[in-house]
């Protein structure tokens, strides 16, 4: 399982090891899953940087499954839907080319962007899902995206979710992980 994402992925602020993709990996071998993890997620990585990277992470490691899960940067550089919604469809194709199941982990912006915007951003990966037949997270933070979670969910910056969110994110994934492995 290739996991393509950004710092939400990559364990930004956290000590190795803590974030949702180890837990998850540890989650998949606690159940006597074959399934290796690989983390080829970068901080700030937007849609155009996992879509040029996907190619040589596909060969390198031949995923039965990859998991993407970017495109929140690409609304925080106030980047195109457009080319968010493009970079999505070309991975997706690039993975299922390269006969990999693929799941989409979707985000969510901030209100301060305005409903339209956030309506819209959401709508990408939905349709991006519907268009291409992938299973969708609709959105990855959901378990801590209560206001009232900022503190005790999130890093100071409240952007980054923190160790104690970790398993929680692995919550919210991990039902669609489980129908991803079943679909094999």
């Amino acid at each position: 399982m290739l996991v393509l994402g950004d710092s939400i992925s990559a364990e930004y602020g956290l000590a190795r090891g803590q974030g949702w993709v180890q837990l998850l990996s540890q989650k998949l071998h606690e159940g006597s899953s074959k399934v290796e993890v690989v983390n080829a997620s970068i901080s700030g990585e937007t849609t155009a940087g996992g879509r040029s990277r996907l190619p040589a992470l596909l060969k390198a490691h031949a995923p039965a499954y990859v998991v993407i899960e970017l495109g929140g940067n690409d609304a925080l550089r106030g980047l195109p839907l457009s080319s968010t919604q493009d970079n999505l469809i070309a991975m997706v194709d690039a993975a299922q080319a390269a006969r990999a199941q693929v799941l989409l982990l979707g985000i969510q912006v901030p209100p301060n962007y305005g409903a339209k915007y956030s309506s819209e951003f959401a709508q990408v990966f939905a349709q991006v899902g519907k268009d291409k037949t992938v299973a969708v997270v609709p959105f990855i933070l959901e378990a801590i995206s209560d206001p009232a979670d900022l503190d005790k969910y999130f890093q100071s910056d409240r952007i980054h979710p923190n160790a104690q969110a970790q398993p929680l994110i692995v919550q919210t994934v991990w039902p669609a992980v489980q129908a991803l492995l079943k679909q094999e």
